[in-house]
């Protein structure tokens, strides 16, 4: 006798419903509205929240929330909470390579190969917490009896704009030196390609960084960013995914309440190594003057 072959009933497709993360939660925009993403093709991947000034400020409201516990934290803990996002990504590398692919056209080892670089990089910047002190601070010689020392501090609430092109990689290049060192963010994903942004968000959910600490905004980049810029609880903004226009237009709000600017620049290739140049340029120099004592011939009598 022949077995009999069993006929199985065609899946329904399960479509996935991107959503925004603000404050450790995963709220649809106010306004209700979306956007279509698509491929490098134009074929249709899924519907993005368009999000409005209200998001944009209660974005605002929940990274200045977290600051107080995330920049309090110790670089040490810092680094393991990041480290961790690197092994939730890891787990989570096939999805990211169909969206990076998706995203930005490439072939599957091209996007591959995005993808762990990209994990790579959020790598390099955990490692880097609790080094960066020993970089930019140091005991200062001074002219007197005095201890004269600078340590670096977080800015506060920094404003994100992820590079429009690469929606992974460039993504996690400005994203992680604002994190690492302290400050908390309020991310812009690339308006033509935000998936895998929103995507990132639901790893930091999912791992030990806290709620408030990222935040991720998809729709118009200039709609969302113009009122950050003017915002006055936000103390700096990357402009990385604006256009020259745009970035010119933002620079001037961000005057308002003296913002730190990191003013876009153009990158050839994303996977080089970065430097330290994006961890510093979100840091203050705290100095602090300590009385030694008088000092003498035999030494300090502190």
């Amino acid at each position: 006798m022949s077995e009999k072959t069993e006929k199985t009933e065609p899946r329904l497709s399960v479509f996935k419903t991107y959503k925004l993360y603000v404050g450790g939660k995963f709220p649809r925009s106010e306004s209700g509205r979306v956007y279509e993403v698509t491929d490098s093709k134009g074929k249709w991947l899924a519907n993005a929240p368009l999000s409005s000034r209200k998001d944009a400020r209660d974005a605002v409201v929940a990274a200045r929330k977290a600051f107080g516990g995330w920049s309090g934290a110790t670089a040490y803990n810092r680094g393991q909470i990041l480290y961790r996002v690197a092994e939730m990504l890891e787990g989570r590398r096939e999805q990211f390579v169909r969206e990076v692919g998706d995203a930005e056209g490439l072939s599957k080892s091209r996007a591959a190969a995005v993808v762990d670089a990209t994990i790579d990089r959020w790598v390099w910047y955990a490692g880097w917490t609790d080094k960066i002190a020993q970089v930019v601070g140091g005991g200062n010689p001074v002219a007197g009896p005095y201890f004269n020392l600078s340590s670096p501090e977080p800015t506060g609430v920094v404003a994100v704009l992820a590079p429009q092109e690469s929606s992974f990689l460039g993504l996690v290049s400005v994203l992680a030196p604002v994190i690492a060192t302290g400050n908390t963010a309020v991310l812009i994903a690339s308006e033509r390609s935000p998936l895998p942004a929103l995507s990132l968000a639901e790893v930091l959910a999912t791992s030990d960084v806290p709620g408030g600490v990222v935040n991720v905004l998809s729709g118009r980049t200039a709609e969302i960013a113009t009122p950050l810029a003017a915002h006055q609880d936000v103390n700096a903004i990357d402009l990385a995914g604006a256009d020259e226009v745009l970035a010119k237009e933002l620079e001037i709000a961000a005057a308002e309440n003296l913002k730190r600017v990191l003013r876009p620049q153009p990158v050839d290739d994303w996977s080089a190594t970065p430097g330290t140049d994006r961890m510093t340029a979100f840091l203050e120099t705290k100095t602090v003057w300590h009385p030694t004592g008088s000092l003498g011939a035999s030494g300090s009598a502190y």
